[in-house]
């Protein structure tokens, strides 16, 4: 779950992290019809909440992080069990998640907890001991399920559907017979973990169903009164849980409870999930609940491996602080009872997983990771899945949305399940400042706010004035800037402003109708799509049921002597191996490129990639090009393109000094074959940052040079493949202050085409087994050879080309038949083909 940083004006919460002392503990949670009760935050009672609603929590990572030393405390610090602090804490259920076989063939796990059946009995069995009951969540994969990626298990590689939905059954079974004989008190079980679309690999609602309906079968069979549940997310999408709960209608999949995922950050309103839950309940009758929700404390890494959800930007739902976080479970808890008595509970996702030790010790941290499987994923999972846990593996990216502090004690927000039961109301205070972050082009003037946002923790929201310093700096240039204000009778803030270099490209965003500017080639894609952009109202969108191949691209020209590099950004899902998903900026007229890929990671996790930097010297272009080859059925949006200018080329004062061409054509092989190398000299004076070379007027190469004040400067070209005749060569030295012509060489060819080659036989017994030898004893070498033996080709095969020495090719002919064979040889090099003069075998 890595998620793309957004931009554009933006004023968002600020991420105070406003931590203080706990409250006392209240009673016990029981729904009341008092007052609210004192604590150290407030959080509004949800009306209507049920006796039986349950209050769950994912605490799958446990054993790991336990083995790796983090150490859980109550509130005022004492140590205590996990599962015991839960229940103290008006937790009613855990939720584990169960992986086939998270381990690799060295038995070294995945990570993420390592939890596969056995780890998750023995949860389930803390869970029970502590009076909390389990929901089972069968992802049916060897590790993390989710809409991005549902990879089949490694023991059911090349299955097909309903193979699969047979081995489902039989893992499920077997595994529930486990709980069972452990004693767990297993409440519901989920079959599939954000199924969006796939489970187990097996795309398309009929494998879908066969494998849901053999999970929901087992579950009947091993415990017949466990609630069914399936699991699905992206409820902010219009249709898209009708959709769903009718195909599995149709299809007769066994189920009880329609779960969602809710992540404030990503899923739409609360009144979309209600509105979305509510129709699956009245229209299926089904029960329905969230799985999985969460909300951030801090911003801050507690580990130092980067957190999913990390810059101010991405939280602005909510306070991103402890007061926050209760308020956002509280909210979610009330959606889910707003839908009726169908509405059965909300889960928290892994409120415990801690940090192994500070980001200090980052080092240490990863010794653990590896070792006891704390981390996100460990290395060991990259055999398995290669692009995300293979590139990204590393520690928890989600400490900073624990109920709990780094140290291990209990936030009061833990508390959060008891106080949505009976109310809690604090002090009236602060809880958080909206933060300004302004993101303006070079040269536009930054307009700071008169009045900011000052939200406190009982929900009231105030517009207070702010003084700001009449700091101008950011008129310096491209980059981000701070300037410091006074809320009044708040306290210290600071706004951000950062100025962006120009975007050289028109209709970046795709929303003026006017698109010629952009050069669109290939199938699947469609311009100014309403689909999902990024930004404003329009993006490029591509789908297509045969798969979609395209290039996108716009060359911009004129442009002043710099560097150059391009960004976009990309969100969508289906690629798989073979896909290309690039973006390149390519400068004229060198040719120089520099590319970056893009990944698709999901509905709304934006890839937004940027290129190295392209030289382009004054007057000269750029091209942006997004390249895009995917399969049937893959999906995605292309949305804020960019080209800027990032830089000079060079420092140089003046134009480059006068350089000198010369080749090696006949000194290098003692051949004037058709390979050789063409050299440039600059031996004193201004220095250049790039050499072309032209061969008979027509550009061949640019290479760069690394500019050196007044330094000696050369540059090598190699020439291959040219054919008998004169090649005339010239050659440009530029920088940032112009261009310098290089004195011509001419290189004249003679020898290019291959020596000739010699045949000659080993028949002298004259049987039907002997060798034709084709030997070229000194000459312009072959890359290749062909073998004709009575003018039929009987025979071809590579060379390796070392001019001038001696190569050899042999035809091994058995089973000749009697009588006269002729045989001929060709050598060939990309300058032209030699034959042999023919020799005769006689077989008698």
């Amino acid at each position: 779950m890595f998620h793309a940083r957004t931009r554009g004006v933006i004023a968002v919460l600020a991420a105070l992290t406003l931590v203080g002392s706990l409250a006392a503990p209240a009673s016990a949670a029981e729904p009341t019809d008092g007052p609210p009760v004192p604590a150290g935050i407030t959080v509004e009672k949800v009306e209507g909440m049920p006796d039986d609603f349950i209050t769950g929590m994912d605490v799958s990572s446990v054993l790991s992080l336990e083995a790796s030393g983090v150490v859980f405390r109550r509130a005022d610090g004492t140590p205590g069990d996990l599962f015991e602090i839960l229940a103290e804490n008006g937790v009613s259920d855990i939720r584990v998640r169960v992986w086939n076989d998270p381990f690799d063939a060295e038995g070294r796990g995945y990570g993420g907890g390592n939890v596969d059946v056995a780890r998750a009995v023995e949860i389930g069995e803390r869970a029970t001991a502590a009076g909390l009951r389990l929901l089972v969540d069968f992802h049916y994969s060897d590790f993390w399920a989710d809409p991005a990626k549902q990879q089949s298990p490694k023991a059911w590689a090349g299955l097909g559907a309903s193979e699969k939905a047979a081995a489902a059954g039989a893992f499920t079974t077997d595994a529930l017979q486990r709980f069972v004989a452990a004693g767990v008190d297993i409440r519901m079980v989920q079959i599939g973990n954000e199924t969006n679309g796939m489970v187990a690999g097996v795309s398309g609602w009929a494998g879908m169903a066969e494998i849901f309906s053999a999970g929901s079968a087992a579950v009947r069979s091993v415990l017949p009164d466990a609630l069914v549940a399936v699991h699905f997310t992206d409820p902010q999408t219009p249709g898209r849980y009708a959709g769903y709960a009718r195909e599995l209608a149709t299809r007769g999949v066994d189920y009880d409870v329609f779960a969602s995922s809710y992540y404030p950050f990503w899923h739409g309103s609360l009144a979309d999930l209600t509105a979305a839950l509510r129709d699956v309940a009245d229209t299926h009758g089904k029960k329905v609940m969230v799985a999985e929700t969460s909300w951030a404390h801090t911003l801050e890494d507690g580990d130092g491996h980067g957190n999913v959800i990390d810059l101010p930007e991405e939280a602005t739902a909510y306070p991103v602080s402890v007061q926050g976080q209760a308020t956002a479970v509280r909210d979610v808890i009330d959606a889910v009872v707003d839908v009726g008595e169908a509405g059965i509970g909300v889960y928290y996702w892994e409120p415990a997983w801690l940090p192994v030790g500070p980001p200090s010790e980052r080092e240490q941290n990863a010794v653990l990771w590896e070792r006891d499987g704390s981390g996100w994923a460990t290395s060991f999972a990259g055999s398995y899945e290669p692009r995300d846990a293979g590139e990204y593996f590393g520690g928890s990216a989600w400490d900073n949305q624990a109920l709990f502090a780094v140290d291990g004690t209990a936030l009061e927000s833990l508390r959060v399940f008891d106080y949505a039961r009976t109310g809690a109301v604090a002090p009236r205070a602060v809880s958080d400042v909206e933060t300004v972050r302004i993101e303006i082009a070079a040269g536009e003037e930054a307009v700071l706010p008169d009045t900011l946002s000052v939200s406190y923790n009982d929900g009231s929201v105030e517009r207070t004035a702010v003084t700001w310093s009449d700091t101008r700096e950011w008129t310096a240039g491209p980059g981000e800037y701070r300037v410091p204000g006074v809320v009044e009778g708040v306290g210290d803030v600071t706004a951000t402003i950062v100025v962006r270099a120009p975007n050289l490209l028109q209709n970046p965003g795709f929303e003026s109708a006017d698109t010629t500017m952009w050069l669109l080639e290939g199938t699947g894609a469609t311009l100014r799509a309403w689909d999902d952009p990024r930004s404003g109202e329009r993006s490029v969108h591509f789908w297509s049921e045969t798969g979609s191949t395209f290039t996108l691209s716009q060359r911009v020209d004129g442009l002043t002597a710099g560097t150059y590099r391009a960004s976009a950004s990309l969100q969508g899902d289906g690629e798989d191996a073979e896909s290309i998903m690039a973006l390149s900026v390519t400068s004229h007229p060198d040719e120089q490129e520099a590319t970056a890929a893009f990944t698709m990671d999901g509905w709304r996790n934006w890839s937004t990639p940027v290129t190295d930097a392209v030289a382009v010297y004054d007057g000269g272009a750029a091209t942006v090009t997004v390249r895009i080859d995917v399969p049937a059925g893959a999906w995605g949006t292309i949305d804020d393109v960019e080209l800027v200018r990032v830089g000079d080329t060079d420092a140089a004062a003046s134009v480059p000094a006068r350089g000198t061409l010369s080749h090696d054509n006949g000194w290098d092989t003692g051949l004037q074959d058709g390979d050789y190398t063409v050299r440039m000299n600059l031996w004193w004076g201004e220095n250049g940052s790039t050499f072309r070379l032209y061969e008979n007027g027509v550009l061949l190469e640019s290479v760069p040079l690394a500019y050196a004040g007044s330094a000696a400067q050369s540059a090598r070209v190699a020439v291959e493949g040219r054919k008998n005749g004169t090649y005339r060569y010239t050659g440009e030295i530029v920088n940032s202050r112009g261009i310098t012509a290089v004195g011509g060489t001419t290189v004249t060819v003679k020898d290019a085409a291959p020596g000739v080659p010699v045949l000659s036989h080993d028949n002298h017994d004259r049987d039907g087994a002997y060798t034709v030898s084709a030997n070229l004893w000194w000459g312009t070498n072959a890359t290749s050879y062909r073998f004709f033996e009575d003018d039929v080709l009987v025979a071809e095969g590579t060379l390796e080309a070392r001019t001038p020495a001696a190569q050899v090719a042999r035809l091994e002919v058995v089973d000749a038949p009697r009588g006269r064979h002729t045989y001929r040889v060709e050598f060939v090099n990309a300058a032209g083909t030699t034959e042999s003069k023919s020799v005769t075998v006689v077989v008698r």
